[in-house]
């Protein structure tokens, strides 16, 4: 039995999300069943996490396990026969057969990107949030900044979230301007459903001047999702990265 991991990017434009689901095509669910084609046997992805309709991936691990032996480019070249354009293997590689990524991941990287042009980009539509009026980003960075830490994010938890404690560790949220676009980079241990889009969403609202930066902490202190800002459209999110700390040392590499 191997376990193999795969590195996969996509464009969540035309799909129903991540994960395989009744009212829509997942990624997973295209993923597997090109496997299953290749492989000749049934596929069970387990990814790091979950991404909503609409949301991309630069860089989502998921791995399965096989009782094939076949070349590793075997799932890369050969998958990427298999599968529509906007979704692609880039790497592949075996891994112990305890590892699962999301019990392994570290920390993860989502970035969510702001249109503040005066007007709507049709080439970014799907890749950003245009949002019209002036961002106060200082004013943002500050609230920002409230988010770092260990904290009951509750105010920011979508609804349908089944996570059993709302508890989460944010190492950093950062905000870099270049041009007409403003990107959120924020990286934590683990996210509840659409965290990061309402974090995005009540940082817009400091940014136009609606709360102020200090609210964040209220919204910290007294869990109240409806006190929190909106939920930022999904296709400005992406997930970026996924890290697992020590556990590729070189001494467990295969």
């Amino acid at each position: 039995m191997r376990n193999i991991l795969l590195t996969i990017e996509y464009d969540g434009t035309n799909y129903a999300g991540w994960q395989v689901q009744p009212n829509g095509l997942a990624i997973q669910q295209v993923l597997e069943e090109a496997l299953e084609r290749l492989l000749k046997e049934q596929v069970r992805l387990y990814s790091s996490g979950r991404t909503d309709a609409g949301v991309h991936a630069m860089a989502m691990p998921a791995s399965f396990t096989t009782t094939r032996d076949i070349p590793l480019k075997a799932f890369t070249a050969g998958l990427n026969g298999l599968i529509p354009p906007d979704i692609a293997v880039k790497d592949a590689r075996e891994v112990p057969l305890e590892f699962n990524p999301r019990r392994e991941a570290t920390l993860k990287h989502y970035c969510y990107s702001l249109h503040l042009g005066q007007n709507r980009s049709p080439l970014r539509r799907l890749y950003s949030w245009h949002v019209r009026g002036s961002l106060d980003v200082g004013a943002m960075r500050i609230a920002a900044g409230h988010f770092v830490g260990e904290h009951d994010f509750a105010s920011f938890r979508g609804t349908g979230c089944a996570a059993k404690t709302t508890i989460r560790v944010v190492k950093s949220v950062t905000l870099s301007e270049n041009g007409e676009f403003l990107q959120i980079d924020v990286k934590g241990v683990g996210f509840l459903r659409n965290m990061v889009r309402i974090m995005t969403g009540t940082l817009v609202e400091v940014g136009l001047g609606r709360r102020n930066p200090e609210s964040i902490l209220d919204l910290l202190r007294v869990p109240d999702r409806s006190a929190a800002g909106v939920t930022a459209p999904p296709q400005g999110l992406s997930l970026v990265e996924v890290s697992f700390g020590s556990f590729f040392a070189e001494d467990k590499k295969p």
